[in-house]
């Protein structure tokens, strides 16, 4: 029986008009040409850190062990912000120490964290604008062929925290944020079914949802149980908190977007 294809993930802010995905896309395949590259997706907001963070960490635990996943929204390149390699939860993740990774270090405690930057694993370029194609790609490619990760760099202890992925509590409030808003128009939040639970056993059962102005009285079990005129809440496939409109767009009738706090009263 034949070993299984390595498999090695995308998620960007590239869009797929221009050539950036397909240029990382070339790269892995010229350095190992039996893995197998999927798209989680290229469609993250420009520069939203916290939103790539989001759909990493909704979709790492459904693909195989061993899986690497690449993340590159990175408005800072070019910087001297550092290239992170991350073993966590039986798969890796390659990407950039701008706090992409809060949401997944803060879920899997156990994660252990490398440098990139062994120039032997990176492409050979003069630029320093397109770390996705000559950091990134190449280091999940070499890993995809069996490099350990060690071989990349030295050990990073104090990887970049970004607090606003995290909500927080202020006195007898939760408060989170938008972090994605779908294509459908749902406000999905980093408030996560854990701290809601958490919240209805400090504040009692009943609960209130703050949007911007808009307040929401408690929680639906699934779209079918909001309604046409005005927003509801539920927890979604994720385990976030999630605002929506049944048929209709809950970012489109409130008026909010990524980054509005939202508030458990």
């Amino acid at each position: 029986m034949q070993d299984a294809r390595p498999l090695i993930t995308l998620l960007t802010d590239f869009g797929e008009r221009d050539c950036f995905v397909a240029s990382m896309k070339g790269v892995i395949l010229s350095i190992n040409a039996t893995a197998a590259v999927v798209d989680l997706s290229h469609q993250i907001a420009s520069h939203q850190i916290q939103e790539a963070g989001y759909f990493l960490k909704s979709c790492y635990r459904y693909f195989p062990a061993g899986t690497i996943h690449v993340a590159v929204v990175d408005p800072g390149v070019g910087t001297e912000r550092r290239a992170l390699l991350v073993s966590a939860a039986g798969s890796f993740f390659v990407g950039p120490d701008n706090g992409l990774f809060s949401e997944l270090l803060e879920q899997e405690q156990g994660a252990k964290i490398w440098q990139i930057v062994n120039q032997e694993y990176r492409l050979e370029t003069t630029g320093s604008t397109f770390d996705g194609r000559d950091v990134f790609a190449p280091a999940a490619a070499w890993l995809s062929k069996g490099v350990p990760p060690a071989f990349f760099g030295p050990v990073v202890q104090d990887p970049i925290h970004r607090s606003v992925a995290i909500p927080v509590w202020h006195e007898e409030v939760l408060i989170g944020r938008i972090v994605s808003v779908d294509r459908f128009g749902n406000l999905i939040s980093n408030i996560t079914a854990r701290q809601v639970r958490e919240f209805r056993a400090v504040g009692g059962q009943s609960l209130e949802i703050y949007v911007g102005a808009y307040v929401i009285k408690d929680l639906v079990g699934s779209y079918s149980q909001g309604n046409r005129e005005s927003p509801s809440a539920l927890i979604n496939s994720s385990e976030n908190l999630e605002i929506f409109l049944q048929e209709d767009s809950a970012a489109r009738c409130l008026q909010v977007g990524v980054g509005e706090e939202v508030r458990l009263c």
